[in-house]
């Protein structure tokens, strides 16, 4: 196998081990039937064809990212929406889950299914804000190289769903909230900026599990390295800075390593120029590294966020080797423009959606 085959393969074993589907047949295995399945997130489908596949007759509501809806039961109703700046039928969607879950009668069971993108895909935000504001405040947001946490507390605050506000609707017996984490901690009131958080004295049973996490992926990589006969030489949950600084930092680190497999995890950020070019995080930090290892032969770097897309674009991320560094790769970065760059070097990762979403992954071999 080549370098970038053995690295897909480890990315993509990681990737498998949090699938929406697998992760909420775990959750459901021993749970009795509820009355409404409501999903909402970049793995909303794959979550929700797990709970359907149990429960094909549960009335079933998915708003998820455009394009990751096709594994979705004809069952289901679904609403598509825009990420990572929300849209018109962001609101539809938000609207659409405070209206199923306040409409839930006494004595019901709801199954709430949350993973990464909900901040996005679905708002009921506060009187006197408008989706022109929401629009704003997103790409505000998304310039100033804020981290998640930080992003999804601005979020919150004009939102009615988000920080326990969808949950503070329901007025049946009984909520299952089971997420798949794409936030460090994972902390369900980061996670789609709280919108499977419980209120705080809720007046039902409650029940709120993390079902996938980055640890569990970086684990599941680790455990395919190993099965492969490689070395590793560190799994760490440290991707988050500046996609320049964490260049800084990993790349001499990079250049030095012995032959073997390092493994990191995270969600790092950008600063974005007025008009941005083509590409996201993982594009930028893959190009960025890339220079670390201009003219070797002996090391690939991949970059790629697990719900396979990264950012506004169609590619999960980078694969770049020794001869991806080249002219305009500087000014790529600038531009945030790494995307074209690494189209034209034939260094995107892309896999599709994924059915899942644990923040981003990357695998480095020095063979």
């Amino acid at each position: 196998m080549t370098p970038d085959q053995i690295l897909r393969g480890l990315w993509e074993a990681g990737v498998d081990a949090v699938g929406g589907y697998e992760s909420v047949a775990r959750g459901i295995a021993d749970m009795s039937r509820p009355d409404r399945i409501v999903a909402v997130g970049k793995a909303a489908g794959a979550m929700t064809r797990a709970a359907l596949d149990k429960w094909p007759d549960t009335p079933a509501l998915v708003v998820t990212k455009d394009g990751h809806a096709d594994e979705v039961p004809d069952s289901a109703t679904v609403i598509e929406a825009a990420h990572p700046v929300p849209d018109n039928r962001s609101l539809i969607g938000g609207r659409a889950l405070l209206d199923c879950v306040s409409e839930l009668p006494a004595g019901s069971h709801l199954l709430l299914l949350v993973s990464g993108g909900a901040s996005s895909l679905a708002e009921a935000p506060v009187e006197g804000v408008t989706l022109n504001d929401l629009k704003a405040l997103n790409a505000r947001l998304l310039s100033r190289g804020l981290d998640i946490t930080a992003m999804n507390a601005e979020r919150r605050k004009v939102s009615k769903i988000k920080g326990g506000g969808l949950l503070r609707a329901f007025r049946g017996a009984k909520a299952t909230v089971l997420t798949i984490s794409d936030v460090p901690g994972d902390d369900p009131a980061v996670i789609g900026s709280g919108i499977g958080l419980p209120p705080e004295h809720p007046a039902y049973d409650c029940t709120l599990a993390c079902m996938a996490s980055n640890a569990i992926a970086r684990a599941a990589v680790v455990e395919a390295a190993v099965a492969a006969g490689l070395t590793i030489l560190g799994s760490e949950e440290n991707l988050y800075d500046d996609v320049d600084e964490l260049a800084r930092t990993l790349g001499p680190r990079i250049a030095a390593m012995d032959k073997g497999v390092l493994i990191f995890g995270g969600e790092p950020t950008v600063h974005l120029p007025a008009n941005p070019g083509e590409g996201g995080r993982n594009q930028a930090l893959a190009l960025a590294l890339s220079e670390h290892i201009s003219g070797r032969d002996d090391i690939t770097i991949l970059v790629g966020g697990t719900d396979g897309t990264d950012g506004p674009t169609e590619a999960a991320g980078g694969l770049v080797t020794g001869t991806t560094w080249g002219p305009g790769a500087a000014a790529a970065l600038k531009a945030a423009d790494s995307g074209t760059y690494l189209a034209e070097k034939d260094a995107l990762l892309v896999s599709g959606p994924t059915g899942t979403n644990v923040m981003d992954v990357a695998v480095v071999l020095r063979v």
